[in-house]
């Protein structure tokens, strides 16, 4: 699986505390064997997101992608419920 991180996604990862950063690093390790892992809870997003998908880092933190390939996927941010906004 072939991840590309884009500018927004980079900015809001580095601003996470370390805790949730490994956290994350942790999560893309599943991901990347199968974004639908059921520890994940990888979901498809509606309304405005509509498109889109998220799955979970911890109870609070989600990460929004998308899929433009068989094996590549765009991750677009990262963040608390705020960035369903």
């Amino acid at each position: 699986m072939e991840i590309l991180y884009l500018p927004k996604f980079v900015k809001q990862y580095k601003k996470l505390p370390d805790n949730l950063k490994n956290s994350a690093e942790e999560k893309e390790k599943i991901f990347r064997r199968d974004p639908f892992d059921k520890r994940l809870k990888t979901h498809k997003l509606r309304g405005e997101l509509k498109g889109y998908w998220s799955f979970s880092v911890n109870y609070n933190y989600r990460i929004i992608f998308d899929f433009i390939g068989d094996k590549t996927v765009r991750f677009y941010s990262v963040g608390n419920h705020d960035i369903y906004e």
